[in-house]
């Protein structure tokens, strides 16, 4: 039988496929909460990855982000977020991904990020790390670019202050991605750090990315420093334990 990582990737390649054809194209928008909105290359990308894992895991629950779930039967639930950077995506910027996770009871099993134009996967089973192009490289986070995504999309005052802080500036360069892709960056040695605000308990958009740079052995915790979803909310996820300390002493300290 297909490993449950094997699914992950083929489900999540199938809808990079769709947002990769559909780049640069007209897009039907269809308005979210707020300012937020999906775009007909969101709703074609889930109904792909929807067909893999109706196909491969049909007694499997789903929850999609344009679409919604299914009601939970084995325990066993596929959180996909067909693609994360709608923004970019239609302002014709090529920084997106596509997330696919299997959580079973509490922790993540399978998970696959994939970057449509670069042809990347990343993938993790919970317990390796790796990047698949021609084949399969492990991932290896390295803290020595100093550079550290900031998500802006939840804005928050410690966050928001930390870019405008002479100690945060002074030993790291921020940069904003908007897109989950970013932490797959860390995972993989691009980025030394990814910080977010937010809830992000089992989150379509982020799961998958968490559980690849747990994986690669990333040092990953809530915005405070403390075990994830626990305490306030929020991310921080670092290439190694000294990036990880300076970056939550700020937080706190803002």
């Amino acid at each position: 039988m297909e490993s449950d990582v094997e699914v992950a990737i083929r489900a999540a390649v199938a809808g990079a496929s769709e947002v990769r054809s559909r780049f640069g194209g007209e897009l039907e928008r269809f308005a979210e909460s707020g300012v937020d909105f999906a775009t007909s290359a969101d709703l074609a990308a889930e109904r792909a990855i929807t067909a893999v894992l109706a196909d491969a895991r049909p007694a499997d629950a789903f929850v999609g982000e344009e679409t919604g779930g299914t009601v939970p039967g084995s325990g066993r639930v596929w959180l996909v977020d067909p693609l994360c950077g709608t923004v970019n995506y239609a302002a014709r910027t090529p920084l997106a991904a596509v997330n696919v996770a299997l959580r079973v009871g509490p922790g993540v099993v399978a998970a696959a990020v994939a970057d449509p134009f670069s042809g990347e996967v990343f993938w993790t089973d919970g317990e390796v790390a790796r990047v698949r192009v021609a084949g399969d490289e492990p991932l290896r986070p390295d803290p020595s670019s100093r550079l550290v995504d900031v998500n802006l999309d939840v804005p928050d005052q410690a966050v928001l202050g930390m870019l405008a802080d002479n100690a945060f500036t002074t030993a790291f360069q921020p940069r904003v991605f908007s897109t989950t892709l970013a932490l797959a960056w860390v995972a993989s040695g691009r980025r030394a750090a990814y910080v977010t605000a937010g809830d992000l308990r089992d989150s379509v958009h982020f799961t998958s990315a968490i559980a690849l740079c747990e994986a690669a052995g990333c040092v990953v915790t809530g915005i405070a420093g403390g075990p994830l979803h626990t305490g306030p909310h929020g991310l921080v996820a670092a290439a190694d334990p000294d990036t990880h300390t300076a970056l939550v002493q700020t937080l706190t300290r803002l």
